[in-house]
């Protein structure tokens, strides 16, 4: 999956996620003071423009073009006269390395990519989070290809808990938690679960 992919997936429609933020998300940071944010991954922006209009200094991060483009014109709308604490930026994980301690908050929510490539943006993800800060990653589980709903279709984009636990084992970040968690999703066919 590269840029060009994503972009025409973005073309599809108008607003191909949720305009609110992923739940979890807003449960792990609720109650943190806000900071500089960086959403690596970010797609449409809906977590890191969430976060900038509870005062949050917000960089949305991600390789397609388009999402950026659509990103830019939600904070837009969303953040008015606050707009300057939100900004963006173009590029791919492969080969970005964000700045160093920068950050009191970095989120990585559903990146779908292969072992390697995972790997090193949370590597570079946990290199990016200030003293006492705090990094979050969100992810389809890869019990969900098998047992879930919503999960990409090439199971090795997915992954579970302890594959990111491994792949921050040498960052010296201090794991809070790690486990796999349910939500139900209402679709046509009824309530499903997602992991």
């Amino acid at each position: 999956m590269d840029a060009k992919y994503w972009d025409a997936r973005y073309e599809e429609t108008d607003l191909r996620w949720s305009r609110e933020p992923n739940q979890w998300i807003a449960e792990t940071t609720e109650g943190l003071p806000p900071g500089r944010i960086l959403d690596l991954a970010a797609g449409e922006g809906r977590n890191a423009v969430w976060l900038a209009e509870r005062g949050w200094e917000a960089t949305a991060l991600d390789f397609s073009s388009v999402a950026l483009e659509r990103t830019v014109r939600i904070a837009g709308e969303r953040l008015g006269a606050d707009a300057s604490r939100f900004t963006v930026m173009q590029a791919d994980l492969a080969v970005f390395a964000p700045e160093p301690r920068s950050y009191d908050l970095v989120i990585v929510v559903y990146l779908q990519v292969k072992a390697g490539l995972r790997a090193r943006a949370l590597r570079g993800a946990a290199a990016a989070v200030a003293a006492g800060g705090t990094l979050v990653v969100v992810a389809h589980d890869s019990q969900n290809a098998v047992r879930g709903f919503g999960a990409p279709p090439d199971p090795a984009v997915l992954y579970t808990a302890g594959d990111v636990t491994d792949d921050l084992r040498e960052t010296g970040m201090s794991v809070q938690r790690a486990e796999l968690v349910s939500r139900w999703v209402e679709t046509p066919d009824g309530r499903r679960e997602a992991r």
